[in-house]
């Protein structure tokens, strides 16, 4: 778990299923899955994103290593995606 980007209104993981050391102990074709968890601050709700959406969003983050976005550009981004949290952030 990677934490990518943390402000007053999002936070943004990255999210690892199989660890490298992990994966070696398995015998047999290891699925590789990663994801990405976008907490929006400002509601109280986070996203979790795999599959297709996660590589859209790795798409961005790509994106954003090759010109650095400014700040209201990420955050524009995150917002984008904060439309489809809806899991509310626990604390245990």
């Amino acid at each position: 778990m990677n934490l990518l980007y943390e402000s007053d209104s999002f936070s943004v993981m990255h999210m690892l299923a199989n660890p490298d050391n992990e994966a070696a102990t398995v015998k047999g074709p290891v699925l590789e899955r990663h994801g990405f968890e976008i907490v929006d601050k400002r509601s109280g709700k986070e996203v979790y994103l795999d599959g297709s959406w996660a590589e859209m969003f790795q798409q961005h983050i790509h994106a954003w290593q090759l010109q650095t976005p400014t700040q209201e550009e990420v955050e524009d981004t995150l917002e984008s995606y904060a439309g489809l949290a809806q899991q509310p952030v626990l604390v245990h």
